[in-house]
């Protein structure tokens, strides 16, 4: 995954600024000027307003609107580190190149990258980025910045799709990837996961990524994007259908009578739910990615709930700052 040179790479400045507009410009509409930081619990922002504490706090400080709104002053208190770094494991997986909605899982999955990388810069965060591709895990170093990123989209798009190969046992997983992850970046920060969790046993059995997951998110805040394509979760009435497995390339004909296509629906479903449970043992922040939606529309959903929900706590915590 060596990437281009980019520099001076016009397909690739376009691209870059394309997503630019797509995303970031988006989203500043969509949340209509709220703060627009990925990380979305404490740290992530300026926690809200206290009372000033002669003495004891820095007036550089101040709240100016909340003092003349209330006639005695206040301070925000600053609890965001602004040198966190921010890490991205993005599944590139085979089975990521697979979509039958407007786009593939894997340009879904890329734009998350994307999009988390732009608002987290925006913050002050460095951001680097891990990847799973054709069984081996590739590092990319945590830098900032517009040239970081579009040499960060140049390494994914150098990535080649579509090879298949016989499995080897000896490929790394989606769990390896994300020990690899805890183990070799432990500087505290946003860790943002990125897969379509395909290898979650749906009728119950180990969910091989869930313990390297909650020793995480046991340091970290994470943030976990699922990318889903809707022929994953039903299949359409069209009589026989040859079937490929992306890993393997085996194909298969398969008659998608009604009770085929029922006991798919159940699988699925059971698997999604396989992965929501595992999610919520865990406890990482989930959002839920189609190939069929309006990503960057969920994305500014998904932030500003998350926004309003901290809020929310932080008003009703005893002792939280006011």
């Amino acid at each position: 995954m060596r990437p281009p040179a980019v520099g001076t790479d016009p397909r690739l400045r376009a691209a870059l600024r394309r997503l630019d507009l797509k995303i970031v410009h988006r989203l500043d509409g969509l949340l209509h000027g709220e703060h627009l930081g990925l990380r979305l619990g404490p740290g992530s922002e300026a926690a809200e307003a206290r009372l000033y504490q002669p003495g004891e706090d820095d007036v550089r400080n101040m709240d100016w609107a909340v003092t003349a709104r209330t006639d005695a002053p206040h301070v925000r208190d600053l609890v965001a580190d602004r040198e966190l770094e921010s890490w991205t494991l993005l599944d590139l997986s085979p089975s990521m190149d697979f979509g039958t909605g407007t786009r593939s899982k894997r340009e879904v999955a890329v734009g998350a990258m994307v999009a988390a990388n732009l608002l987290t810069q925006r913050v002050g965060d460095r951001f680097g980025a891990h990847f799973l591709h054709r069984g081996a895990i590739r590092r990319w170093p945590a830098r900032s910045g517009k040239e970081a990123l579009l040499s960060l989209l140049a390494t994914v798009a150098a990535a080649p799709t579509g090879d298949v190969h016989e499995p080897d046992p000896r490929q790394a997983t989606l769990a390896e990837a994300l020990t690899d992850l805890a183990r070799t970046r432990r500087r505290r920060g946003l860790r943002v996961v990125i897969s379509d969790f395909l290898d979650t046993p749906a009728f119950g059995g180990e969910v091989a990524w869930e313990r390297p997951l909650r020793q995480l998110s046991s340091r970290h805040q994470v943030l976990v994007v699922e990318v889903l394509d809707p022929r994953e979760l039903d299949l359409p009435e069209v009589g026989d259908l040859p079937l490929r497995d992306p890993r393997t390339g085996r194909v298969r004909d398969v008659r998608l009578t009604r009770a085929v296509r029922r006991r798919y629906q159940e699988a699925a479903a059971a698997q999604r739910e396989a992965v929501s449970g595992a999610l919520r043992r865990c406890g990482v922040h989930h959002m839920q990615l189609r190939t069929d939606r309006d990503w960057v529309l969920d994305i500014a959903r998904f932030v500003r709930h998350q926004r309003r929900t901290a809020h929310h706590l932080a008003r009703h915590t005893p002792g939280a700052p006011r």
